[in-house]
């Protein structure tokens, strides 16, 4: 099959790329590669159509079929440039062979098409592995246990817990963990993310609808033992056991390029991938960048750390030097290369909530005060507006947060307007001293960057479960890491709330299970902020 000109012209200037060694590729999309149980998992492989044999192999295993974004978007530029590139379907899913059980059978299934790839006649000497999302955490399951002939890894927006981060018991993503659950009922159709754009009202009422073991039928139309399972088993269930990678992260000796996004979902998860690297003796490569999961940004520095990065080792060579970590900061709107992720030079700085919304820099309160208090009602939740979001079609990232400020459910707290610059990199917390008429409550807090004219735009976030809240107590909730400049002029604002639906699911207040409550208890919250209950944001501020 030979590959359209067109999409290989669109990629070259849609993705910034060099000019290609060619734009004669073929497509052998018959591979059939044997699992030790005897399974049968497909592929395609990707060449030109002169010359391919013997050259380095790009491989990416995952469930999302073999053709469309990843075909065009991700194989076709690096067969153009000096890979042979080869797609795998994990079993189960576009047409291989078993049964798909979420991220159970990557670690032996990926060594078992590694070492086929290897028996191959067309095989050279070298071969790197790459991709987002599942497509990471597939290199990731298997890190430590990868061949010498295997130069390279590149796991872009993804992590060694990929599922545990997408069922944890407080703070439930459930627009995340359903919606791909919805991708993933649609991926053996035709046209499965077209399909997934198109039922999003669907999947907005399914969303609403209780109780949550209803949901599957009412964006689908049937019931899914898959979707079932993502909203029944939180991350210590012993269902998911086997899908957790992160001892083997550390044991890895494969020279590694990671790439995430301020805004994605995986974050923090994978920067604690790097430090267990990092810990165990290796040096791997990190970009943070201005993005989301889904951001075509995303794409293009994947495709270019590939050919940077992955193309040379693969060929015996060095790539080109650069920082361990390259961080953008957003405000500054710049790359910074950082010798460390932590960087050195940040500290923790305390900024207290104060009665009257006011905001103070390591000052607690020192007077006596009334709490803060709003009215939470499930029924009309605190909606969701950009930050860290996972699903194609939604606003993520950086917007103007001021009608949600407006809620009555809502509390908002501001500091006076900066002298200086101010820099924060690094992780970002909440120590909250919260109350509740209700035992179960969340705590979703938001940190922003007020300008000169009054528009307020999103930094970072962060949400907990508490089961006791009708007892007063200090909460923490770990916000999402960040680098940022507040800009002289500007004022900081934290925005305390019970929710963001349907990015995160809302709390009803029964403690009944999430996937069979109905009930919904409103509740009246309060926030303390008086010298025996300091409520504060921590921030890492730029020391010199």
């Amino acid at each position: 099959m030979r590959m359209p000109p067109l999409s290989s012209w669109l990629n070259q200037r849609l993705l910034r790329l060099p000019a290609p060694d060619t734009r004669s590729l073929q497509v052998d999309d018959t591979l059939q590669i044997p699992m030790r149980d005897g399974t049968v998992l497909l592929a395609a492989r990707m060449t030109p159509r002169s010359g391919g044999d013997g050259l380095p192999v790009a491989l990416m295993r995952g469930p999302y079929g073999r053709g469309g974004q990843f075909a065009l978007q991700l194989a076709r530029p690096l067969a153009e440039r000096g890979f042979q590139v080869v797609l795998q379907s994990a079993r189960g899913t576009a047409g291989s062979g078993g049964e798909f059980e979420p991220l159970r059978n990557e670690r032996s299934d990926g060594i078992d098409t590694v070492e086929w790839l290897f028996e191959q006649p067309w095989f050279g000497e070298s071969m790197i592995m790459f991709g987002p999302s599942y497509l990471g955490y597939t290199q990731i399951s298997m890190a430590d246990l990868l061949p010498s002939q295997v130069k390279a890894i590149i796991p872009v927006v993804t992590t060694s817990t990929l599922l545990q981060g997408m069922v944890r018991a407080g703070g439930f993503p459930l627009e995340a963990t359903f919606g791909w659950g919805v991708l993933m009922e649609r991926q053996n159709q035709p046209l499965a993310t077209t399909r997934m754009l198109l039922g999003a009202r669907k999947r907005r009422r399914a969303e609403k609808t209780l109780p949550l073991a209803n949901a599957a039928t009412v964006a689908l139309g049937h019931r899914s033992e898959l979707i079932q399972n993502l909203l029944t088993h939180d991350a210590d269930s012993p269902h998911w056991a086997g899908t957790d990678h992160r001892d083997h992260i550390g044991q890895a000796e494969v020279p590694t390029s990671m790439i995430t996004g301020w805004f994605d979902i995986f974050l923090d998860s994978q920067l604690r991938d790097y430090g267990r690297m990092v810990a165990g003796g290796q040096q791997p490569r990190l970009t943070i960048g201005p993005w989301s999961h889904g951001s075509m940004e995303i794409i293009s520095t994947m495709v270019h750390e590939v050919l940077d990065f992955g193309l040379p080792l693969a060929r015996g060579e060095a790539p080109v030097e650069r920082a361990p970590v390259r961080a953008f900061v957003m405000g500054a709107e710049q790359w910074r290369d950082l010798a460390s992720w932590p960087p050195p030079n940040y500290e923790a700085r305390s900024f207290y909530l104060q009665p009257g919304g006011a905001l103070t820099v390591e000052q607690a309160p020192v007077a006596e005060s009334e709490p803060s208090s709003y009215h939470y009602d499930p029924a009309d939740p605190t909606p969701a507006v950009g930050g860290v979001r996972l699903l194609p079609g939604i606003k993520a990232g950086r917007v103007d947060n001021r009608m949600r400020e407006q809620r009555d459910d809502v509390l908002t707290y501001i500091s006076e307007a900066l002298a200086e610059d101010l820099e924060i990199v690094g992780a970002v917390a909440a120590k909250i001293w919260f109350g509740s008429s209700s035992a179960h409550a969340d705590v979703f807090i938001r940190v922003c960057d007020v300008d000169p004219s009054g528009r307020s735009m999103n930094v970072c976030e962060g949400i907990t479960g508490l089961t006791e809240a009708d007892e007063l107590d200090c909460g923490t909730v770990e916000l999402t890491s960040t680098a940022y400049l507040f800009k002289r002029g500007h004022r900081i604002r934290i925005q305390v709330s019970s929710g963001s639906f349907p990015q995160y699911n809302r709390n009803l207040g029964t403690g009944e299970p999430r996937l069979t409550a109905t009930r919904m208890l409103p509740a009246d919250q309060q926030v303390f902020h008086d010298p025996a209950h300091p409520s504060a944001v921590l921030l890492p501020v730029r020391t010199h």
